[in-house]
């Protein structure tokens, strides 16, 4: 059993190590125990997903959690959004799921909320209870103390609470591919679909942590290989895949082709401003023009943040935004706390196929045809902030702004560049009018990153 705590499993949004070694059940213990003296909580929920690990990291943490006086309701076997609505529905004072999201099966981990389903972070919370287990607080195991535990079920309300964003009744009789990637999609997609009237084509639906057909992150191509190939196999109208936590969903059209998900905050946050007139939208720095331009077209706000969701999060409730996206298939919801939710964009997505009668494909055509994004291109470099100098030398004549990295505008093109948290890397995402402009903006930038 793991005693001496590695302070690089505090990461910026949650506790996430290699288990065992890094993180195990009594490593877990410790933190559900820092977990409650930083809430002062009295009532939580908790999950986990299906990983090898989690069972014993889910015990050691309600261990923990006990121990400090606070009852723990056990949602069981669910994905992270299926968390955030117990949170949220049940006004708890908080909430954990052991989880490692898209990580590969060695890993494993703990997101922990507060109330309103409001996510603990680096800067707030995660600091606190890293501080504590490293000067050894709660080393001692008092034993099995504490309030009873109490088990809920919660995916028949949960999938109630995902349909009332949608009228059943304008879906369309549709044919849907799901890869739930042997992760948690498939709790939420069982209890949700068949209320739908879909034709469902499951892929990889049984739970098992080792990930046996692909690791469970398809914002990587090679993990979306098997669904872009079904989709035009099975003639369908359309793909999603979620990631293994399902708290964010990927979609595929009906020729087989990847969705950005800055295409689909544009369209999702189009709809929006199309039944709230004047919504504001929150969206990355990453992002297309064509959320700005397709919200702004449809009388909304959108509003350009950093990156990550503690950050969108924020800024959608200081804003009251109705709705807002990243890049990375993260889609958030006013109306579900503000949280990220892997099913709702889903469903959101099929309707707006039902209200459009029209295929994914031509939905997507007149993005397709004016937006060309290069996706993120990460470049290793010795000296970032030499990198990051050099660009803002080289684009002195253009627009700049340094709300996330340095982002540069012109009028025909643009291009945001921000390092990563834990690597020598800066991350590229151009976009231009023109599939070669595109191409030759994106190689001039990188060479100057490179140097």
């Amino acid at each position: 059993m793991t005693t001496t705590i590695d302070p690089t499993i505090f990461k910026a949004y949650d506790v996430r190590g290699l288990t065992p070694g890094q993180l195990d059940g009594e490593i877990a213990r410790r933190i559900g125990c820092a977990f409650i003296e930083y809430l002062g909580a009295k009532r939580i929920a908790v999950g986990r997903d299906m990983r090898t690990s989690s069972p014993e990291i889910a015990a050691g943490f309600i261990r923990g959690v006990r121990s400090q006086g606070c009852e723990v309701v056990d949602i069981g076997v669910v994905g992270t959004d299926m968390l955030y609505y117990m949170v949220g529905s049940r006004d708890l004072d908080g909430g954990a799921i052991i989880t490692a999201s898209h990580n590969p099966k060695e890993w494993n981990g703990v997101k922990m909320v507060r109330r309103g389903a409001l996510a603990l972070s680096g800067d707030a919370g995660i600091k606190e209870i890293k501080e504590a287990l490293l000067a050894g607080r709660f080393a001692d195991d008092p034993g099995d103390v504490g309030p009873a535990v109490r088990s809920e079920a919660v995916s028949e309300d949960y999938a109630k609470h995902c349909l009332s964003f949608i009228d059943v009744g304008r879906m369309p009789r549709l044919k849907a591919v799901l890869d739930t990637g042997n992760g948690m999609g498939a709790v939420g997609a069982k209890a949700i679909m068949p209320r739908l009237p879909l034709d469902v084509v499951p892929m990889f639906f049984e739970l098992d942590g080792s990930f046996p057909n692909h690791p469970p992150d398809p914002l990587e191509e090679k993990n979306r290989v098997a669904i872009m190939k079904r989709v035009p196999e099975e003639k369908a109208d359309l793909g999603i895949a979620w990631d293994g936590d399902a708290d964010r969903c990927f979609f595929i059209d009906d020729t087989g082709r990847f969705v950005p998900g800055d295409f689909v905050t544009a369209l999702l946050g189009e709809q929006f401003c199309r039944k709230e007139p004047g919504a504001r939208i929150v969206y990355d720095v990453r992002a297309s023009r064509a959320v700005r331009d397709r919200v702004e077209a449809a009388g909304g706000k959108a509003l350009m943040h950093r990156v990550g969701h503690a950050f969108i999060k924020k800024r959608m409730r200081d804003e009251n935004a109705t709705f807002g996206g990243e890049v990375s298939g993260h889609f958030y919801f006013r109306d579900n706390w503000y949280a990220d939710n892997g099913m709702i964009p889903a469903l959101l997505v099929m309707e707006m196929l039902g209200v459009s009668g029209k295929k994914f494909s031509e939905l997507l055509a007149p993005l397709r045809e004016r937006y060309h994004i290069s996706g993120e291109v990460n470049s290793k470099v010795a000296d970032v902030a030499a990198a990051m100098k050099r660009i803002e030398e080289r684009y002195q004549d253009a627009e700049i702004t340094k709300l996330d990295g340095v982002s540069v505008d012109y009028p025909d093109w643009h291009f945001n560049v921000r390092p990563s948290n834990t690597e020598p890397l800066l991350r590229l995402n151009l976009e231009a009018y023109t599939a070669e402009d595109m191409a030759r903006r994106r190689d001039e930038v990188l060479s100057v990153i490179r140097g």
